[in-house]
């Protein structure tokens, strides 16, 4: 076998593994935190655990995951932190899918929280895996040290808040009536995707106590593998299949929103996501044969089908 394709089929292996362990102990996370309590929270738990429990991708987490296995990072520290990131991306799923926002009706393969349970129900399960997040963030069992959590809140808070996130899906809902340029789209993006995938990246290294100017080419990386998954999300929206997506599709093109496949068409934007990954790759030369599965996250961000 040719030494590249054995690399690949290596990196694939480790990629297909990972995601494994990962989601089966961010699922065990979940279920023992999100218990059902024995009073009439319950149908609040069962919410959250709908959203929250099997399915997704769980890459930001993985994330976490491969930043950490860098610098040597115990596994359980960064599943705990990853299971904070994905509870702040599911809040954010949940919201996102509103009828004051996407009104979606999927998500995951199965119906959105508003639809299996109620409007109501499902702010609220949104509000509470955002406080969860940072609760589960500040234990001390995340990391002994009170600064490296500290770190962990202060950053997500910022990846989530209107810098971040939040910020992103205004610019999301008002993209319905602007016509944005490419600079804008990618702004928007860059908030909306890229702040939570850059935080899920950089918290690997902080659980490490890398400081801050340490950290310049995870922080390129996340950059770049975040635009090119949002590149191929915006690809899978045209060309996806709705049964493996688990989600509804073509959605962006009804409501007359400017993607990146509208204002660049498929080629090029299948082209820049190529080239988006292989600029990330390359902030990880440093690292060597430690950041095998880091180059296997950002292939998969472009080679994925949902």
């Amino acid at each position: 076998m040719p030494a590249l394709v054995e690399s690949d089929a290596k990196e694939a292996a480790l990629l297909r593994a990972a995601q494994e362990e990962v989601a089966l102990g961010i699922d065990r996370l979940f279920d023992q935190w999100l218990a059902l309590p024995a009073d009439p929270r319950g149908r609040l738990y069962q919410a959250m655990r709908h959203a929250a429990i099997g399915g997704g991708k769980r890459l930001r987490p993985l994330l976490v995951r491969a930043a950490g296995d860098l610098f040597h990072v115990d596994c359980a520290l960064s599943l705990r932190a990853g299971a904070a990131v994905e509870a702040m991306h599911v809040y954010s799923l949940i919201h996102d899918d509103l009828p004051c926002m996407d009104d979606d009706d999927m998500r995951r393969g199965k119906p959105t929280v508003h639809r299996a349970f109620d409007e109501a129900t499902a702010v609220l399960a949104g509000d509470s895996l955002h406080a969860l997040a940072f609760e589960w963030l500040v234990d001390p069992a995340t990391h002994t040290d009170p600064f490296v959590r500290s770190e962990l809140v202060r950053e997500l808070a910022r990846a989530a808040g209107p810098a971040g996130m939040a910020g992103g899906q205004m610019m999301d809902l008002a993209a319905e009536t602007a016509d944005f340029d490419l600079p804008t789209v990618t702004r928007l993006q860059q908030l909306k995707t890229g702040a939570l995938i850059g935080f899920s990246v950089e918290a690997g290294a902080i659980l490490a106590r890398i400081p801050a100017e340490g950290r310049g080419p995870l922080r390129a990386y996340a950059r770049d593998i975040g635009l090119a998954f949002q590149i191929a999300d915006d690809i899978l929206d045209v060309e996806g299949d709705e049964a493996v997506a688990g989600k509804a599709l073509h959605k962006d093109d009804a409501a007359g929103k400017a993607t990146f496949v509208t204002l660049m068409g498929i080629a090029r934007a299948r082209e820049q996501a190529a080239a988006l990954v292989d600029q990330a790759i390359g902030h990880l030369a440093a690292f060597g044969e430690e950041a095998a599965l880091l180059r296997a996250i950002a292939r998969y961000v472009v080679e994925r089908d949902r």
